[in-house]
Protein backbone atom coordinates (compact mmCIF):
# COMPACT_ATOMS: atom_id res chain seq x y z
CA UNK A 1 0.00 0.00 0.00
CA UNK A 2 1.27 3.30 -0.55
CA UNK A 3 2.09 6.20 1.77
CA UNK A 4 -0.71 8.09 0.92
CA UNK A 5 -3.18 5.13 1.66
CA UNK A 6 -1.60 4.32 4.93
CA UNK A 7 -0.18 7.89 5.10
CA UNK A 8 -3.41 5.86 6.15
CA UNK A 9 -1.90 3.40 8.20
CA UNK A 10 -1.92 5.36 12.14
CA UNK A 11 1.23 5.16 13.52
CA UNK A 12 3.03 7.16 15.89
CA UNK A 13 5.33 8.63 13.86
CA UNK A 14 2.75 10.20 11.27
CA UNK A 15 1.96 12.17 14.41
CA UNK A 16 5.39 13.49 15.54
CA UNK A 17 7.26 16.05 13.77
CA UNK A 18 10.69 17.74 14.82
CA UNK A 19 9.83 21.66 15.01
CA UNK A 20 6.62 23.47 15.06
CA UNK A 21 4.44 25.27 12.81
CA UNK A 22 0.89 26.44 12.15
CA UNK A 23 -1.69 24.54 10.99
CA UNK A 24 -4.45 25.65 9.22
CA UNK A 25 -6.41 22.93 11.47
CA UNK A 26 -5.32 23.68 14.45
CA UNK A 27 -7.18 26.66 14.99
CA UNK A 28 -4.27 28.67 14.02
CA UNK A 29 -2.47 27.63 17.35
CA UNK A 30 0.86 26.61 17.15
CA UNK A 31 0.87 23.01 17.31
CA UNK A 32 3.37 21.55 19.75
CA UNK A 33 6.47 19.99 17.43
CA UNK A 34 5.59 16.41 19.61
CA UNK A 35 2.13 15.44 18.15
CA UNK A 36 2.43 17.64 15.02
CA UNK A 37 1.39 15.50 12.00
CA UNK A 38 4.05 14.96 9.39
CA UNK A 39 3.13 12.28 6.94
CA UNK A 40 -0.31 13.16 5.04
CA UNK A 41 -0.56 16.15 7.40
CA UNK A 42 -3.90 17.22 5.56
CA UNK A 43 -5.48 14.49 7.49
CA UNK A 44 -4.59 15.97 10.94
CA UNK A 45 -6.76 17.47 13.23
CA UNK A 46 -6.27 19.36 16.32
CA UNK A 47 -9.04 20.62 17.53
CA UNK A 48 -10.30 18.99 21.63
CA UNK A 49 -13.68 18.31 20.40
CA UNK A 50 -12.71 15.86 17.69
CA UNK A 51 -9.66 14.46 19.42
CA UNK A 52 -12.50 14.25 22.37
CA UNK A 53 -14.88 12.18 20.31
CA UNK A 54 -12.49 9.79 19.37
CA UNK A 55 -11.05 9.25 22.78
CA UNK A 56 -14.51 8.55 23.89
CA UNK A 57 -15.95 5.57 21.20
CA UNK A 58 -12.68 4.03 21.70
CA UNK A 59 -12.43 1.48 24.59
CA UNK A 60 -8.42 0.53 24.23
CA UNK A 61 -5.41 2.49 24.43
CA UNK A 62 -2.27 0.69 23.25
CA UNK A 63 0.68 2.11 25.34
CA UNK A 64 4.26 3.22 24.72
CA UNK A 65 6.97 3.38 27.11
CA UNK A 66 10.70 2.61 27.04
CA UNK A 67 11.94 -0.23 29.79
CA UNK A 68 15.76 -1.13 30.12
CA UNK A 69 16.46 0.86 26.75
CA UNK A 70 13.54 -1.58 25.29
CA UNK A 71 10.01 -0.25 23.74
CA UNK A 72 7.14 -2.03 25.25
CA UNK A 73 3.66 -1.14 24.15
CA UNK A 74 0.46 -2.29 26.59
CA UNK A 75 -3.18 -2.47 25.62
CA UNK A 76 -5.35 -0.96 28.52
CA UNK A 77 -8.88 -0.13 29.01
CA UNK A 78 -9.08 3.33 28.31
CA UNK A 79 -11.63 6.59 29.69
CA UNK A 80 -11.86 10.51 29.10
CA UNK A 81 -11.93 11.96 31.75
CA UNK A 82 -12.12 15.99 31.22
CA UNK A 83 -9.05 16.77 30.21
CA UNK A 84 -7.06 13.66 30.86
CA UNK A 85 -7.01 10.07 29.95
CA UNK A 86 -7.41 7.53 32.44
CA UNK A 87 -5.43 4.35 32.07
CA UNK A 88 -6.72 1.28 33.52
CA UNK A 89 -4.23 -1.89 34.92
CA UNK A 90 -3.24 -4.38 36.84
CA UNK A 91 -0.02 -2.83 39.22
CA UNK A 92 2.42 -5.01 37.38
CA UNK A 93 1.54 -4.20 34.54
CA UNK A 94 4.67 -2.30 33.92
CA UNK A 95 4.41 0.77 32.63
CA UNK A 96 5.07 2.06 35.92
CA UNK A 97 7.67 0.00 36.39
CA UNK A 98 11.59 0.27 35.57
CA UNK A 99 14.55 -2.08 36.68
CA UNK A 100 15.90 -5.38 35.30
CA UNK A 101 12.75 -5.79 33.83
CA UNK A 102 11.90 -8.67 36.09
CA UNK A 103 9.30 -8.57 38.23
CA UNK A 104 11.72 -9.37 40.83
CA UNK A 105 13.82 -6.67 40.12
CA UNK A 106 11.35 -3.86 39.10
CA UNK A 107 11.32 -0.97 40.48
CA UNK A 108 7.54 1.23 40.92
CA UNK A 109 7.47 4.51 40.06
CA UNK A 110 4.73 7.21 39.97
CA UNK A 111 4.75 8.74 36.65
CA UNK A 112 6.83 7.70 33.63
CA UNK A 113 5.94 9.67 29.86
CA UNK A 114 4.15 7.78 27.62
CA UNK A 115 2.54 7.53 24.60
CA UNK A 116 -0.35 6.60 24.14
CA UNK A 117 -2.57 5.48 20.86
CA UNK A 118 -6.28 4.74 20.24
CA UNK A 119 -7.58 4.16 17.04
CA UNK A 120 -10.98 3.34 15.21
CA UNK A 121 -11.78 1.44 11.76
CA UNK A 122 -14.14 2.81 9.92
CA UNK A 123 -13.85 1.12 6.45
CA UNK A 124 -11.67 -0.93 4.05
CA UNK A 125 -11.15 1.26 1.10
CA UNK A 126 -10.23 -0.98 -2.09
CA UNK A 127 -8.67 0.15 -5.03
CA UNK A 128 -8.14 -0.75 -8.00
CA UNK A 129 -4.58 -1.60 -7.68
CA UNK A 130 -3.45 -3.42 -4.54
CA UNK A 131 -0.65 -0.37 -4.21
CA UNK A 132 -4.07 2.34 -3.68
CA UNK A 133 -5.71 -0.17 -0.96
CA UNK A 134 -6.22 1.80 2.51
CA UNK A 135 -8.20 2.17 5.44
CA UNK A 136 -10.18 4.54 6.28
CA UNK A 137 -10.36 5.67 10.57
CA UNK A 138 -9.74 7.73 13.24
CA UNK A 139 -6.82 7.50 15.61
CA UNK A 140 -5.18 9.84 18.38
CA UNK A 141 -2.09 10.22 19.85
CA UNK A 142 -1.49 11.30 23.14
CA UNK A 143 2.53 11.92 24.44
CA UNK A 144 2.78 12.82 28.24
CA UNK A 145 3.29 11.78 31.25
CA UNK A 146 0.83 9.46 32.70
CA UNK A 147 0.82 9.70 36.67
CA UNK A 148 -0.34 6.75 39.41
CA UNK A 149 -3.92 7.69 40.67
CA UNK A 150 -3.51 6.84 44.33
CA UNK A 151 -5.80 9.13 46.24
CA UNK A 152 -8.74 6.44 47.58
CA UNK A 153 -11.58 8.91 46.69
CA UNK A 154 -10.22 9.83 43.27
CA UNK A 155 -9.38 6.22 42.66
CA UNK A 156 -12.71 4.88 43.15
CA UNK A 157 -14.08 7.55 41.37
CA UNK A 158 -12.24 6.54 38.31
CA UNK A 159 -12.62 3.24 38.79
CA UNK A 160 -16.37 4.23 38.59
CA UNK A 161 -15.83 5.84 35.17
CA UNK A 162 -14.36 2.71 33.72
CA UNK A 163 -17.34 0.42 34.64
CA UNK A 164 -20.07 2.77 33.53
CA UNK A 165 -17.98 3.81 30.34
CA UNK A 166 -18.34 -0.28 30.01
CA UNK A 167 -21.71 -0.42 30.69
CA UNK A 168 -23.83 2.65 31.28
CA UNK A 169 -25.83 1.64 33.61
CA UNK A 170 -23.69 -1.16 35.34
CA UNK A 171 -23.08 0.17 38.64
CA UNK A 172 -26.87 0.32 40.28
CA UNK A 173 -26.54 -3.63 39.46
CA UNK A 174 -23.29 -4.19 41.68
CA UNK A 175 -22.27 -4.81 44.63
CA UNK A 176 -19.43 -2.02 46.48
CA UNK A 177 -15.60 -2.29 45.49
CA UNK A 178 -13.72 -3.94 48.36
CA UNK A 179 -11.05 -2.42 49.59
CA UNK A 180 -8.57 -4.91 48.39
CA UNK A 181 -9.66 -4.99 44.81
CA UNK A 182 -9.50 -1.04 44.33
CA UNK A 183 -5.59 -2.00 45.55
CA UNK A 184 -5.27 -4.45 43.12
CA UNK A 185 -6.48 -2.45 40.39
CA UNK A 186 -3.96 0.37 38.64
CA UNK A 187 -5.00 3.96 37.07
CA UNK A 188 -2.86 6.30 35.58
CA UNK A 189 -4.13 10.04 34.62
CA UNK A 190 -2.49 11.33 31.04
CA UNK A 191 -2.85 14.51 30.53
CA UNK A 192 -4.71 15.43 26.76
CA UNK A 193 -2.80 18.92 26.55
CA UNK A 194 -0.38 17.38 24.11
CA UNK A 195 -2.71 15.08 21.62
CA UNK A 196 -3.07 14.84 17.82
CA UNK A 197 -5.42 13.13 15.80
CA UNK A 198 -5.85 11.98 12.09
CA UNK A 199 -8.74 10.80 10.11
CA UNK A 200 -9.10 9.14 6.72
CA UNK A 201 -12.64 9.46 5.30
CA UNK A 202 -13.34 8.96 1.55
CA UNK A 203 -13.17 6.83 -1.66
CA UNK A 204 -10.09 5.16 -3.12
CA UNK A 205 -7.04 7.35 -5.02
CA UNK A 206 -6.46 5.58 -7.89
CA UNK A 207 -4.01 6.66 -10.67
CA UNK A 208 -6.09 8.19 -13.36
CA UNK A 209 -5.47 5.71 -15.53
CA UNK A 210 -6.61 2.97 -13.70
CA UNK A 211 -10.16 4.74 -13.15
CA UNK A 212 -10.83 3.04 -16.89
CA UNK A 213 -10.02 -0.31 -16.15
CA UNK A 214 -13.08 -2.80 -15.47
CA UNK A 215 -11.89 -3.30 -11.62
CA UNK A 216 -14.35 -2.56 -8.65
CA UNK A 217 -13.44 -0.39 -6.24
CA UNK A 218 -15.12 1.19 -2.95
CA UNK A 219 -15.24 1.31 0.51
CA UNK A 220 -16.33 -1.56 2.81
CA UNK A 221 -17.70 -0.06 6.12
CA UNK A 222 -16.63 -1.12 9.10
CA UNK A 223 -18.75 -0.91 11.95
CA UNK A 224 -18.38 -1.72 15.83
CA UNK A 225 -21.87 -4.06 17.19
CA UNK A 226 -22.96 -5.78 20.50
CA UNK A 227 -24.55 -8.88 20.26
CA UNK A 228 -27.54 -9.90 22.89
CA UNK A 229 -25.51 -11.20 25.73
CA UNK A 230 -24.92 -14.93 26.84
CA UNK A 231 -26.04 -15.96 30.16
CA UNK A 232 -23.53 -17.60 32.46
CA UNK A 233 -24.45 -20.97 33.08
CA UNK A 234 -23.94 -20.03 36.74
CA UNK A 235 -26.56 -17.41 37.12
CA UNK A 236 -29.36 -18.42 40.06
CA UNK A 237 -32.29 -19.52 38.40
CA UNK A 238 -34.77 -16.12 37.83
CA UNK A 239 -31.52 -13.85 37.12
CA UNK A 240 -31.73 -12.31 33.69
CA UNK A 241 -29.56 -9.53 31.85
CA UNK A 242 -30.52 -5.96 33.24
CA UNK A 243 -31.76 -3.19 30.80
CA UNK A 244 -28.76 -1.78 30.96
CA UNK A 245 -26.90 -4.77 29.39
CA UNK A 246 -29.48 -5.62 26.69
CA UNK A 247 -29.45 -1.90 25.17
CA UNK A 248 -25.84 -2.81 24.42
CA UNK A 249 -26.98 -4.61 21.58
CA UNK A 250 -29.21 -1.75 20.67
CA UNK A 251 -26.53 0.95 21.04
CA UNK A 252 -24.03 0.21 19.06
CA UNK A 253 -22.46 3.44 19.60
CA UNK A 254 -22.25 2.44 23.24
Amino acid sequence: MSDETTGSAPDADEHMGDGQVDDATDGGDTVDDLIRVRRAAHRAVYDRSTIDAIIDEALIAHVGTVRDGVPVVIPMFAVRDGDDLLLHGAPAAGVLRRGSGSAAGAATITSTVVCATLTLLDGLVLARSAFHHSMNYRSVVIIGEATEVTEPTEKERALDAFTERLVPGRLDDLRPMTDKEVRGTSVLRLPLDRASAKVRDGWPIDDEEDESLPIWAGVVPVARRFDPPLDDPKNLDGVVAPDSVVALASDPAS
